[in-house]
C-alpha cells in the first residue's frame, strides 16, 4: 500500500488511477518511492552569503575604527606641534611689525618712543604702545585717544578695550586687554626714564642690542604706561609659552628667539652702551 499522491489516501501498488479521488496515475507510486526518507533541507544559500558579507563588512568597520582612533592619537601630537610653530611664527611677525613702527617713529621723530609720556608731576600718563598706534595701523583708534586725560580715564578706556592684534602673541595665556611685548626699563637701558633714545646713541650697534622683550605673565594693560624693569626680572630669562626661550626686537629691528643666555648676557643686551661683550646668543 502506499498514498495517492492527490488524495493521500492509501492505494495499492501499480493502479492507473485512485479508487478514492479518481485521478491519474500516469506513473504509479512504487513502494520504494513512499518508503523513501525525506531529503534533508538545504540552508538557503542566499542567506548564508548575506551572512558571510556581514561578518565581512562588520571587520571593516571595526578595523577602520581602531585604525582612525589609532592614526588620531599618532596625529595629535605633530597638529599640536604644528599649531604653535603657527602660533611663534605669528608672534615673531607681531614683533617685526613693532620694530618697523618704531623705525618709522623714529624716522618721524628723531627718537625711538619713550617708555611713556609723564604728566606734570612726572607720573607715567600715556605708553609708548598708543605712541605706536598710527604705524601700526590703527590711526583711528589713536585719534579717539585724548592725551590731555590719563591713560586710565573712562573716556581712554572706552577707546582702548580693543587690544591691537599686533600688542598680543597667540600661544600666550591671560585676559584679552593685556600685551605681551614690554620694553625693559631702568638704569642702564635704552629706556632710562621718559626721554626716547636715538640710534646713535647706542654705541654697541643696533643688532647687539634689545629694545622690546616677549613676556607672558607680566599682564600689563597695553594702554598702561607700565612694562617690565631689570628689578622686576630678576636674574632669569622671560617667560614664554614658547619652547626654549623668548622672541626679542633689537635696534635695527631685526627678531631673535633669545635661548641658552645668562642674565648677565640679558644685561648687556639691554645695555645700549655699556661695551659689553656679548657673544653667541
Amino acid at each position: 500500500m502506499v498514498p495517492c499522491p492527490y488524495c493521500s489516501e492509501l492505494i495499492d501498488t501499480g493502479l492507473s488511477s485512485c479508487p478514492h479521488c479518481q485521478s491519474q496515475l500516469t506513473i504509479a507510486p512504487t513502494a520504494s518511492q513512499a518508503h523513501a526518507p525525506a531529503a534533508e533541507a538545504a540552508p538557503p544559500k542566499g542567506n548564508s552569503t548575506v551572512m558571510i558579507w556581514v561578518l565581512v563588512i562588520g571587520g571593516f568597520v571595526v578595523t577602520g575604527v581602531c585604525g582612525v582612533g589609532i592614526l588620531i592619537a599618532l596625529l595629535l601630537p605633530a597638529v599640536s606641534q604644528a599649531r604653535e610653530a603657527a602660533r611663534q611664527s605669528q608672534c615673531k611677525n607681531n614683533m617685526k611689525q613693532i620694530g618697523l613702527a618704531m623705525h618709522n617713529y623714529h624716522d618721524t621723530y628723531g627718537t625711538f618712543p619713550p617708555a611713556y609720556i609723564p604728566d606734570s608731576d612726572g607720573k607715567p600718563m600715556h605708553s609708548w604702545r598708543v605712541l605706536l598706534l598710527p604705524f601700526v595701523d590703527q590711526g583711528f583708534v589713536h585719534g579717539q585717544y585724548d592725551f590731555d586725560k590719563p591713560w586710565d580715564d573712562p573716556a581712554n578706556l572706552a577707546v582702548t578695550r580693543n587690544t591691537p592684534v599686533v600688542f598680543r602673541c597667540p600661544s600666550a595665556p591671560g585676559q584679552t586687554n593685556t600685551t605681551h611685548y614690554v620694553f625693559i626699563t631702568g638704569p642702564g637701558t635704552c629706556f632710562e626714564g621718559a626721554e626716547g633714545i636715538r640710534i646713535p646713541d647706542i654705541e654697541d650697534g643696533t643688532s647687539e642690542t634689545i629694545l622690546v622683550i616677549e613676556s607672558h605673565d607680566t599682564a600689563i594693560p597695553w594702554y598702561e604706561p607700565r612694562d617690565l624693569s631689570i628689578a622686576e626680572l630678576g636674574s632669569s630669562a622671560p617667560t614664554t609659552g614658547h619652547p626654549g626661550g623668548f622672541n626679542a626686537l633689537k635696534a635695527d629691528g631685526s627678531v631673535r628667539m633669545i635661548t641658552g643666555v645668562s642674565f648677565d648676557q640679558l644685561k648687556a643686551l639691554f645695555s645700549p652702551s655699556g661695551g659689553e661683550v656679548v657673544g653667541e646668543h
